[in-house]
């Protein structure tokens, strides 16, 4: 590779890699200065001599230790429940003829890309004291009074539903690109289905099962946004009191500490993990001595085959109709509840037909506002992404340099890093230069979280564009800036069309970073719709809602008409 496409290579990089730097490794650095300071006062000047004292006032904090266990084994469990349900959900997308398979995995986006606020109402609804759970444990004795919210159980449920998608598209990945011979040879050997799966299938999953169990504990560990309206004050996670510390009771530093432990719980979680995957997938690493397989002990894999076997197809029928159920009942009680004429949001029996909800949503002038602000937001921040991100595609598929993986790597961070480090890092920078408006402050982190979905879908059609075509313009004497527009930018049209609707989708949608740097003058829709679920005030919030789930269909819709949405993750 000669030293000028070396250069370019470098200068492509360039925009991506300092907006990254300035919006989210500024932040991140700002939290970790902020978990050093002694004093907690709000209006002390940085300092810059560190200090141990609020990981010590934390750490020797029998509450605060309390929470952050709670929270930890909150995210363990949430990650086994969508390991089991998420297992049958990827394997029936990866076994489904490919002409249904883009519209079975609307059963999985649908949910991914609505927003949070809207997916954790209907869980409200569903297991609320009238709710349809509670009506269904009545007959076993089991039903609650108030109601199966502001529990553990809800929490996790809540979780469960709005992580479970990351952790079925992480093991289609795998289970997509397994060959089916070897299924095939061993059920010829008279091997059961069970054994199959236990034998083939889930060794040679494990690097979809790692990524996407490091995916969901990290994203439920540090989530607040469910745990505030499930839990109900009743239920606290370490991500709600580092909102309380940061927004209500203005202690940044002890906000920071905590958001630092958070981050060390997740580093430390996926080093973890991909560890014991690679001990139990000797084949990833064949120069290394094989000290562990996955084979279980004898005596357990016989009774854990023995009863998959016997309950074979139902219990995988029965898992697979219970993650789809999770993942689409809950808004379709939303929809539904728009319509009931109910005192309160949360009252989930349907007493009379009525459109006024919907009504209310054009009559009061919050909503339409907010609404306007969100657009705005994210049709901008889908603007300066696609134009951070289509360079940085070129880049990992044309150029090569010293260094580019290490590059890639810091544009894939904001993925696997709580979000909650990153709202209390530029709500103190927005606090320090009051002169940047607020609403820069949001595009600046809006930015940030749609980048590396921006990269990863412009670089698979970066990677299908057709080089003939180019050299063919090139060779009729057209420069590389005509080659560009009338060659390059038509292909790749489909492409942007797609991940523009993705990213416009993720920062319309985004609440968690959003309800840091909100401000009465400025604030989006789902910050709003948030608001409202805390107080639990006319359903017109779940009019808005159901709005937004059609909204979320339609443009999905209009994804699959450039690119299968089976595909549209494939990239």
């Amino acid at each position: 590779m000669t030293r000028d496409r070396v250069w370019l290579g470098v200068l492509l990089s360039v925009p991506a890699t300092a907006w990254l730097a300035v919006a989210f490794a500024a932040p991140l650095v700002v939290v970790a200065l902020l978990s050093l300071q002694e004093t907690a006062d709000p209006f002390a000047a940085l300092s810059l001599v560190p200090s141990f004292k609020q990981f010590a006032d934390i750490l020797g904090d029998r509450y605060f230790l309390g929470i952050i266990a709670e929270t930890i084994l909150l995210g363990l469990g949430v990650t086994v429940g969508a390991v089991v349900l998420g297992y049958p959900l990827a394997m029936w997308l990866a076994g489904l003829p490919q002409r249904w398979r883009s519209v079975a995995f609307a059963v999985v986006l649908i949910p991914l890309l609505t927003n949070v606020v809207v997916r954790s109402l209907g869980i409200v609804l569903l297991l609320a004291p009238d709710g349809l759970f509670n009506g269904f444990m009545r007959p076993f004795g089991l039903a609650r009074p108030q109601g199966y919210v502001f529990t553990h159980f809800a929490v996790a449920i809540a979780l469960i539903q709005v992580f479970l998608p990351f952790m079925v598209l992480s093991l289609y990945d795998s289970l997509a690109n397994l060959d089916g011979r070897l299924k095939e040879a061993a059920a010829s050997l008279g091997a059961s289905r069970a054994r199959i799966f236990f034998a083939v299938t889930l060794p040679l999953s494990l690097q979809g099962l790692r990524a996407g169990v490091t995916i969901v504990f990290l994203l439920s560990s540090t989530a607040y946004v469910s745990a505030t309206i499930l839990g109900g004050k009743k239920v606290w996670t370490t991500g709600m009191i580092v909102w309380q510390e940061a927004l209500q009771n203005l202690n940044a530093p002890t906000a920071a500490a905590l958001a630092m432990i958070m981050l060390a719980w997740g580093i430390g979680f996926a080093f973890l993990a991909e560890r014991v995957v690679r001990r139990f997938s000797p084949w990833l690493a064949p120069d290394r001595p094989r000290r562990a397989s996955l084979a279980l002990p004898a005596a357990l894999e016989r009774v854990l085959v023995r009863a998959a076997d016997m309950s074979g197809q139902a219990l995988w029928l029965a898992l697979l109709a219970l993650g789809i159920l999770l993942l689409l009942f809950p808004l379709m009680l939303v929809a539904v509840q728009s319509f009931n004429d109910v005192p309160q949001a949360s009252v989930a029996g349907f007493r009379a037909f009525t459109f006024k909800w919907y009504a209310a949503v054009f009559e009061v002038g919050a909503y339409l506002r907010a609404f306007e602000i969100s657009v705005q937001l994210a049709a901008a921040s889908v603007a300066c992404a696609l134009a951070l991100a289509l360079p940085a595609a070129f880049v990992l598929v044309r150029f090569g340099y010293p260094g580019r993986g290490a590059v890639q790597a810091f544009w894939m961070l904001p993925l696997a890093l709580p979000h909650v480090a990153i709202g209390v890092g530029m709500l103190r920078l927005l606090q320090w230069y009051i002169a940047i408006p607020p609403f820069m402050g949001l595009l600046l982190v809006h930015v940030v979280l749609i980048v590396p979905f921006a990269i990863s879908l412009l670089r698979s059609s970066v990677l299908q564009l057709d080089t003939a075509l180019e050299q063919a313009a090139a060779s009729l004497g057209a420069n590389p800036v005509r080659v560009f527009f009338l060659i390059v930018l038509p292909n790749l049209a489909p492409g942007l069309a797609v991940a523009g609707i993705i990213g416009f989708l993720i920062s319309f949608g985004e609440v968690t970073v959003t309800s840091f740097l909100t401000t009465a003058r400025l604030t989006t829709l789902p910050v709003r719709i948030y608001a409202e679920a805390s107080f639990s005030l006319e359903p017109t919030v779940h009019a808005v809602s159901t709005l937004l789930i059609l909204a979320t269909v339609a443009l999905l819709a209009i994804v699959n008409r450039f690119v299968k949405l089976d595909r549209v993750w494939a990239k």
